[in-house]
């Protein structure tokens, strides 16, 4: 108990030391685009209800889990054929660099084109975005997988399905999570971005209505909002991560004790 209220104090320290420096620092502002944070909570508590929260809010991080889920999904398995395949991956390597040095923002654009100004459109945004992360964590847990163990496995006869749920994803799990944490951020990023281009409803959208409209208190307390968003998803994949590797924390903890 005393050990999870000291992680919890040491996690939300600094934030409330910057907090704290943020109030004092902006109470006697009188600058529009820099409003008091006072003034920027109030705005937060009367902004963001239920009926803004239904509105944009929930189709946001709906459509952020959507396209999340679709890039963890394609990101492992496509990295899971081109890291268990030298051949695969020395004809793909100049592909994937190509594609991966390609900003998501700036296929906004052409994927307008082909998916329209739907959801779906904003879903490939952020799937095009958070995959290469996943994918080449993927393919680098895959290839470090232990030769004694590959070994291990063929000479008992694990193939398919077997090998691929015991050997390859148990030994590339912990790269594959390094890689969802990375595509997390990536994907509020582009969630945002997304839309900003022809959205009618979600948390971008709002963000530059409020600029356009000049209502700055309001514009802050939505990117106060995405913060918190980002921080809560970040939590949530933790709690995630800590069940499913349990057994590799408690194997790093006991290669640690003398």
């Amino acid at each position: 108990m005393r050990r999870a209220l000291a992680q919890v104090v040491f996690a939300l320290g600094l934030p409330a030391v910057l907090f704290a420096v943020w109030w004092v620092a902006s109470d006697t502002s009188t600058q529009v685009y820099s409003p008091p944070l006072r003034t920027i909570l109030t705005a937060f508590g009367d902004v963001w209800t239920g009926d803004r929260i239904s509105a944009d809010v929930l189709p946001s991080i709906l459509r952020l889990l959507a396209g999340f889920s679709v890039a963890a999904v394609l990101g492992v398995a496509a990295g899971i054929v081109i890291g268990s395949y030298r051949r695969v991956r020395a004809a793909t390597e100049p592909v994937l660099e190509f594609l991966r040095a390609v900003p998501p923002p700036v296929l906004v654009p052409v994927i307008m084109l082909f998916a329209g100004i739907g959801d779906t459109m904003k879903i490939f945004v952020i799937a095009s975005g958070c995959v290469w992360p996943v994918l080449l964590n993927t393919v680098e847990g895959v290839r470090a997988v232990d030769p004694v163990l590959s070994e291990t496995a063929r000479a008992y006869g694990l193939r398919g399905g077997v090998r691929l749920r015991h050997l390859l994803l148990r030994s590339a799990s912990p790269q594959i999570f390094t890689g969802l944490r990375q595509a997390l951020s990536i994907g509020i990023i582009l969630m945002v971005i997304s839309e900003m281009f022809a959205a009618s409803n979600g948390l971008g959208f709002a963000i530059v209505q409020f600029q356009r409209g000049f209502a700055i208190p309001e514009m802050w307390s939505g990117i106060l909002l995405l913060g918190l968003l980002g921080f809560l998803l970040s939590v949530l994949l933790q709690l995630v991560e800590r069940r499913a590797l349990a057994w590799y924390h408690g194997l790093r903890a006991s290669r640690r004790q003398p």
